[in-house]
């Protein structure tokens, strides 16, 4: 009798397993739709995103006619940039903050430039004086080669003196201008130094006021 119960557990075991067996099979499995086209190369991404490319020319003359077409798009896109070029050079010679490099921008700076060029210095002769210093040293006589050397010391020494006298006025004039501003005296100075140096006709951007006029 224990036997065969024992072989009606086991039978009710396998027929609990194959149901279970069975159960699974018939269950869905987890599937993950496909995007129905393959993932485009990367060649072919580009391509796409270049726009349609035109087709070879069929004849020498059509060759011809694309190639004096593409000739002149280049000399119109040429012509366009220099002109940009141009506007934009004649923006920032006019002050325009847009154009101007980032170590003129600001009204700190435009305020240290009028001060600059409201004033004739001796600074503005320093080109003029490296030239001179230049030619006394081809000239074949050591007494003039003498004299300009001594002149040019005796300038240089003075300049100097100048543009240090200067970019302490300056300093002083720009810190009570602007209270609120974080005014280095160095940074002031140099910039003020570099702009009387240059040649008026040659500063860039162009002087706004002119010798003798007043700054406020």
């Amino acid at each position: 009798m224990r036997f065969l119960r024992r072989n009606s557990a086991d039978s009710t075991d396998s027929q609990v397993e194959e149901a279970a067996v069975a159960v699974g099979e018939d269950a869905p499995k987890a599937h993950t739709p496909g995007k129905g086209r393959p993932t485009p190369k990367r060649r072919e991404a580009e391509a796409r995103r270049r726009g349609p490319v035109a087709p070879p020319p069929k004849t020498t003359r059509e060759a011809m006619k694309r190639a004096r077409g593409n000739k002149e798009e280049r000399k119109a896109l040429a012509a366009k940039r220099k002109e940009q070029r141009l506007e934009g050079r004649r923006r920032m010679l006019e002050g325009d903050e847009k154009y101007l490099m980032p170590r003129d921008r600001g009204p700190v700076k435009a305020y240290v430039r009028d001060l600059v060029d409201s004033k004739r210095n001796l600074l503005g002769l320093f080109m003029p004086l490296a030239g001179v210093v230049i030619v006394s040293m081809v000239v074949p006589s050591l007494a003039v080669q003498q004299y300009a050397t001594l002149a040019s010391l005796a300038m240089l020494i003075m300049m100097v003196i100048e543009a240090v006298i200067n970019g302490r006025r300056i300093t002083r004039l720009v810190r009570a201008k602007f209270p609120k501003e974080n005014i280095r005296g160095a940074s002031i100075g140099w910039y003020a130094f570099v702009r009387a140096t240059q040649i008026r006709k040659l500063r860039a951007p162009k002087p706004r006021v002119g010798p003798g006029d007043p700054i406020s």
